[in-house]
């Protein structure tokens, strides 16, 4: 039996933090990530991202390791269904057969003339990826844009349903487009992701996710005997009750026939701040499948705090709520970006990002990442401990939607992390990984991706300069070596730009569009 105290005596030796990790090595935006651990190769890693794709709107990117995360591979890049179209909310994960999948959105995300959740196979581990398959399409639902937010969790049980792939979303953000009720949805691959069904309503008749959650995003888990289960929430007084619920939709017919499970009953858990990244996260634990975990943030004296509460009967009973984060009480500091995964017999790794060291409070303060773990036969958590070696500074593109997300995976009592962090000037994913077991943290840099080496050619020119094939630009600004303006446009010209009349030398050009922003430089002869 492993005794809890026997890991705090190694809290102080994990402050020696291994280096963080930057997975992405691209210097303009990337977030959202996402990590896979081959179940046959521990020392497998894939990552997958939303990212900058130069001359594109962003695009899902992943990259693979074969040292345990010690290097990576340069990044591979996935194409969009449409031109211009733009890719998000990016998840991962393998069958028993070691084949790994990718879940992502696609779609024009300025008119909404079409877009769609597609998923993509890999038979060799994230090195090369098949063609996009589309689970859930907005042509599918009119007047809901069903393709926001999905999750993608596998049937690993070695049961009749072995190998099925479900996929979960929810109503976009966009009211004046969506039209209520609104609904969880779920999709499903019975042929290894060959062909998905028609997107389903996951709620139902007394089982409503109503008409005032605008986005009541589902969030899916299957069990170690097969069973598919997602929690979502609900609040219809009207047919329902005055009190809010968290609804489990159960399945073990591939999502055919739908069950429902009253989880909770009883007030909103209402969060205050509109920045805060507030997505809550439903787990089970593979060694024991009545064993469900729900994760969330709530507001209480004046903080917002990572809780938890657990059910060992399959869901329809629960622990009362129990705060996981150990900073002092009514500090007025926010925690948010909850992630956590149960290991394979059953201990539990919670990772979220925390401001209890900020010079002050608010969301856009400095954060860390902090992490607490628990044994399964210890009701306590360890101390919690940060992981990230740095305190992050906030940026303005941590106030958007998304652009933060991260993911924990916890395998053989080590704590894999990623995470979006802008302490190199702008959005990067990082990576570390901790061993609780003994408290060692083996983490270098990873191999950096390289983006473009030439953006202007000809550099040096005396006339024109153009753009290399790779890049376009809505907006164009140029600087002297003292920082003033000397020109600036829209569109920069496809004949290129010219340049005769400007002085002799050194001078900076700004590219913007839309989704990213690039400094080049070049030198007028």
């Amino acid at each position: 039996m492993r005794v809890l105290l026997c890991i705090v005596s190694m809290i102080l030796s994990w402050f020696s933090y291994g280096q963080n990790v930057n997975v992405s090595g691209v210097n303009i935006f990337d977030g959202e990530p996402y990590l896979a651990i081959d179940p046959n190769n521990h020392q497998h890693l894939v990552a997958a991202w939303m990212g900058t794709q130069l001359g594109q709107k962003v695009s899902i990117k992943s990259a693979y390791s074969n040292d345990g995360g010690l290097t990576w591979s340069t990044p591979i890049w996935q194409a969009h269904q449409v031109a211009n179209n733009s890719s998000a909310d990016v998840s991962l994960g393998y069958d028993l057969n070691d084949n790994l999948f990718m879940a992502y959105i696609d779609y024009d995300n300025e008119n909404f003339t079409n877009g769609g959740v597609f998923v993509r196979k890999s038979t060799d581990g994230g090195q090369t990826w098949g063609a996009a398959v589309e689970a859930i399409s907005s042509l599918d639902c009119p007047d809901k844009l069903c393709v926001d937010r999905p999750w993608m969790v596998i049937d690993r049980s070695s049961g009749p349903l072995d190998g099925t792939i479900y996929v979960t979303s929810m109503n976009a953000d966009q009211p004046t487009l969506v039209i209520p009720p609104y609904n969880p949805y779920l999709a499903v691959s019975t042929d290894n992701g060959t062909t998905f069904s028609t997107p389903r309503y996951l709620d139902t008749l007394n089982y409503y996710a109503g008409s005032t959650i605008t986005q009541p995003m589902p969030s899916p888990t299957v069990t170690a005997n097969g069973t598919f289960m997602a929690i979502y929430p609900s609040y219809e007084p009207s047919t329902q009750g005055p009190f809010a619920h968290l609804y489990i939709a159960t399945s073990t017919t591939a999502g055919v026939n739908i069950d429902h499970i009253d989880a909770y009953t009883g007030t909103g858990n209402t969060i205050t701040n509109p920045y805060l990244k507030k997505g809550s996260l439903f787990k089970n634990d593979p060694s024991d499948p009545n064993h469900l975990a729900y994760f969330f943030l709530r507001e209480t004296s004046g903080d917002v705090d990572i809780y938890f509460m657990e059910s060992f009967n399959g869901g329809t009973g629960w622990s009362p709520q129990q705060r996981i984060n150990q900073d002092p009480i009514g500090t007025g500091k926010l925690q948010d970006l909850v992630w956590a995964d149960f290991d394979l017999d059953g201990d539990l790794a919670v990772c979220w990002r925390d401001r209890r060291n900020a010079t002050t409070v608010g969301y856009n303060v400095e954060t860390e990442i902090f992490c607490a773990v628990r044994y399964k036969d210890s009701t306590d958590f360890s101390p919690d401990f940060a992981i990230s070696d740095t305190q992050i500074a906030h940026d303005v593109i941590l106030e958007g939607k998304g652009n933060d997300f991260m993911n924990v995976q916890f395998l053989n009592d080590t704590v894999y992390a990623v995470w979006g962090d802008v302490r190199s000037g702008n959005l990067s994913i990082y990576l570390n990984k901790i061993s609780v077991a003994n408290g060692t943290s083996s983490i270098t840099n990873i191999a950096k991706e390289e983006l473009v080496h030439t953006v202007v050619y000809p550099n040096p020119s005396s006339e024109t300069i153009k753009l290399t094939q790779w890049f376009k630009s809505e907006h164009y600004a140029v600087y002297d070596q003292s920082g003033n303006l000397v020109m600036k446009g829209r569109k920069f010209p496809e004949d290129g730009l010219e340049i005769r009349k400007l002085t002799p030398g050194n001078y900076t050009m700004i590219l913007e569009d839309g989704e990213w922003q690039l400094s080049t430089s070049f030198i007028k002869e």
